[in-house]
């Protein structure tokens, strides 16, 4: 809900007034509007469930873009995670295994989830050991890096495993 200013703020007689350009206190409606005006500025509602309302008297505006610069930086701070992909194939060389270890070291290293699976197309369904073995052998080879959310899981015609980034100290 935003906040109310001015003639908005209807049905009290006082307020109580904070900020730097004031003398704080409780102060009746009328002369909180008049040192509003005064200093041309607004006088602007802080806390309305207050008993007097909260107020302050200040430049709406700056105050708003203010407010809009702070939510902006909170939501910049916030953690984002990203989760990269990597597929394999049950009979998956040494070469394209090797190459794909790479890209999920600077995965990991960045920060970033990695979801690792191995897809299994038509009869290759039989051949789930070598999934399950190759998926152990990318999670023991990638230790120092990240850890595995959990084992190995067979989801459909895929078996995925997570694995999440060590914390850096």
């Amino acid at each position: 809900m935003p906040n109310r200013i001015n003639d908005k703020i209807r049905g009290v007689q006082e307020v109580r007034l904070v900020g730097d350009n004031v003398e704080q206190g409780i102060y009746s409606y009328r002369d909180a509007m008049r040192m509003a005006d005064e200093q041309n500025l607004d006088l602007v509602e802080i806390s309305a469930s207050a008993v007097p309302p909260v107020c302050r008297i200040l430049d709406y505006q700056k105050f708003l873009y203010q407010q809009k610069k702070k939510q902006k930086e909170q939501k910049q701070n916030s953690a984002k995670v990203v989760i990269k992909e990597i597929r394999f194939g049950p009979q998956t060389d040494d070469h394209d295994y090797n190459f794909k270890l790479k890209h999920a070291q600077e995965f990991l290293k960045e920060g970033s989830k990695v979801k690792a699976y191995v897809f299994f197309r038509g009869r290759a369904i039989m051949f789930k050991e070598q999934g399950e073995l190759l998926l152990a052998r990318f999670c023991q080879d990638l230790e120092e890096y990240g850890r595995p959310d959990r084992v190995p899981t067979l989801e459909g015609k895929r078996m995925i495993v997570f694995l999440t980034p060590k914390q850096k100290k």
